[in-house]
């Protein structure tokens, strides 16, 4: 699926995003403006567009003043295919949130970042998921290797603190993981880059202010879990 424009999967014409942008848009646009929000074609092509969208109905077109705009004609019986156009993306969304729901044990926290949080991805981009689990067995927390002993020993109160996966439990996770490496494919064709750790290797990305602590921050859209697991803000839903 093309992550910048999903209504590719459909159609190549550009009825496809002008459908999906006046769904959105729940008010009368002139061609430039549906053109300013086109992930691709120019206003020529727009206008083209919405001519013969008028011509079929789907699309009511009017003179406002000196402006000639179009917006969705709800009525038309095809008017809910546009609105599955113009939420293609979110459905992908909703649809992890539901797969991760079901896990057991469920991310501590889950978040698409990268391009596909974007939506400036291509078909061939990879959608990228953070998921955060509950310690492994043997999982240590990375202040354990600081040179200080206050991070030391910071590293060993969290150990005995948290609540650890069961060795059992850390199996059937990766089973889960394997799953959705599956599911993602089919329901969009792009492959699923899953960057898994723990809770631990996650609160010390958040302290350290990483770089891929820095992108999802400002990029996640949340799909399990916590909006805020460690005390750090974080993007929020979208």
């Amino acid at each position: 699926m093309d992550l910048t424009d999903p209504t590719r999967s459909v159609t190549a014409t550009l009825d496809g995003p002008v459908l999906a942008v006046l769904a959105l848009a729940g008010k009368p646009l002139t061609a430039g403006d549906v053109a300013t929000q086109m992930p691709r074609g120019s206003e020529v092509g727009v206008r083209r567009s919405l001519a013969r969208l008028a011509g079929q109905g789907i699309v009511r077109a009017a003179q406002m003043g000196r402006n000639r705009v179009h917006e969705l004609n709800r009525d038309h019986v095809a008017a809910p295919v546009a609105v599955l156009l113009a939420g293609l993306r979110l459905e992908v969304w909703k649809r992890l949130r539901a797969a991760l729901k079901a896990w057991n044990p469920q991310p501590a926290y889950g978040c698409v970042f990268g391009s596909a949080a974007r939506g400036d991805g291509g078909a061939d981009s990879d959608i990228d998921v953070l998921l955060v689990h509950p310690p492994f067995p043997g999982d240590a927390d990375p202040r354990r290797r600081l040179a200080g002993l206050s991070g030391q020993l910071a590293g060993y109160a969290s150990e005995f603190m948290s609540v650890q996966l069961t060795a059992r439990q850390a199996a059937k996770w990766r089973r889960q993981v394997d799953e959705l490496h599956d599911v993602v494919p089919a329901w969009t064709g792009n492959p699923l880059q899953a960057v898994e750790m723990s809770s631990l290797e996650w609160a010390d990305h958040q302290r350290r202010r990483s770089s891929l602590y820095a992108g999802i921050s400002r990029d996640a859209i949340k799909i399990a879990g916590e909006t805020d697991p460690m005390a750090a803000p974080l993007a929020g839903t979208r």
